[in-house]
């Protein structure tokens, strides 16, 4: 499987499958004119190439290794021994987009029914795929602390997924409510979640030398905030590399999304979110109705800034708007008040959270979503349902990106429900 384009940092190709004589290689492929530019790229001291697998240039112009962060060798692809060898044509160099995989064969009517009908199957997987690993957090954690996790590994998308979980772990729910008493003004109690979030996070300006030289603090919140976090029973905070900047919209910076955590742990607390999300699934008759929970607007510091010290000229007032609600109701809280009405007997929830999804209109379209509509020759007139681009997502994680195109009935017209499917691509029986 050629993988995906990458639109971010790290290598240029993602969940590509390799098969050779002995055995399949999943991972990423890095391209460059000259191996030379794996050094000069520095892609030896970067840890978001350690998934790479292959290495591919068109001339071999060093004796030095392409070797990962991590100290792994890389295999080298030289192509420029092909270029005037009788058995390759330039006919026989095909793009991606060309390749013979089942799903590209696939065209007319009869086939764009039985895609859509995998997607709904696989769609009601994927829902079920995070029901069962919120089961596994139920099993371990309390359900705030577990809710609150999902919303903020959801806050962090891709990119950021992996170090919003890791400060959600550093810094539980239970703790942040306990920053503030009954009478403590909602200004001190925001500035004191903003501390504890930034400063374990080491987002802080005096935590990024190389973001904010001279540690510049240009408004009286930030430096409350810095005086917070040094005069606070803190954790030791994580690096600042951990997160990732790199072609990231200034909206979605991680530092507006620790922002956005803050007001609704201030609105909310640890115990009242659950409740109200719960309410508002069994109140809601629109599925959409329960984002207006998440929706989050300051008039505060972050009502115009991007980051500490950057600025908007034109406000951005908006912390969490409906894109990313609906994006986390769809992703955490239907799946996790479904679990809920199962851990706790309630199975008019369960049915409820269940309808929800179903019935959740179309989401934002993202990168991943782009590939595979492309992919499979789709148009928005077929993914036209959350639970489909959902389906979407989960074909290509648990066949596309495995390397399990035999097990796909794309392009034979075999109906086929997703769940079945996965269990004998899991076995290997497919064919």
């Amino acid at each position: 499987y050629p993988g995906r384009v990458n639109d971010g940092r790290g290598p240029d190709f993602l969940d590509a499958v390799i098969l050779t004589g002995q055995k399949v290689i999943k991972g990423d492929i890095e391209v460059h004119v000259k191996s030379s530019g794996w050094r000069a790229h520095r892609h030896h001291q970067d840890p978001a190439c350690n998934r790479i697998i292959l290495h591919t240039v068109l001339w071999h112009d060093t004796k030095t290794e392409a070797r990962l962060q991590n100290g792994k060798k890389v295999p080298t692809l030289t192509l420029q021994k092909y270029l005037n060898s009788p058995d390759i044509r330039m006919t026989d160099i095909v793009a991606p987009s060309a390749l013979d995989i089942p799903c590209r064969q696939a065209s007319g009517p009869a086939s764009t029914k039985v895609i859509t009908e995998l997607l709904d199957s696989a769609g009601k997987a994927r829902f079920f795929t995070r029901v069962t690993k919120f089961k596994r957090d139920l099993a371990q954690k309390e359900p705030c602390q577990a809710l609150y996790q999902g919303i903020m590994g959801a806050l962090g998308y891709s990119r950021n997924k992996l170090p919003f979980l890791e400060l959600a772990r550093r810094v539980p729910i239970h703790f942040l409510a306990s920053l503030t008493q009954r009478n403590t003004p909602a200004e001190e109690h925001l500035a004191r979640l903003q501390a504890q979030l930034m400063g374990t996070a080491g987002l802080l300006p005096s935590q990024r030398t190389t973001r904010h030289q001279n540690n510049i603090i240009d408004n009286e919140w930030v430096e409350r905030l810095e005086a917070l976090w040094n005069s606070s029973l803190r954790g030791k905070a994580m690096p600042a590399g951990r997160w990732q900047f790199f072609k990231v919209r200034p909206d979605n910076s991680p530092v507006r999304r620790i922002a956005a955590m803050s007001y609704l742990v201030r609105h909310y607390g640890a115990k009242k979110l659950l409740e109200e999300i719960v309410s508002q699934v069994i109140a809601s008759e629109e599925p959409r109705e329960l984002e207006k929970i998440l929706l989050i607007t300051t008039s505060g510091y972050w009502a115009n800034h991007f980051d500490f010290g950057f600025t908007s000229r034109l406000g951005v007032p908006t912390l969490l708007g409906s894109s990313r609600a609906a994006e986390i109701t769809v992703n955490v809280l239907l799946p996790f008040v479904f679990t809920w009405g199962k851990f706790t007997s309630q199975p008019e929830l369960t049915g409820k959270a269940f309808k929800l999804y179903c019935g959740y209109p179309r989401l934002s379209v993202n990168t991943l979503e782009k590939h595979m509509s492309k992919q499979f020759s789709l148009t928005s007139d077929s993914v036209d349902s959350a639970r489909r681009q959902q389906g979407l997502i989960h074909i290509y994680k648990k066949l596309c990106s495995q390397g399990k195109c035999h097990c796909c009935p794309l392009g034979r017209g075999e109906p086929a429900r997703f769940d079945s499917l996965q269990a004998t691509a899991t076995a290997g029986t497919c064919r």
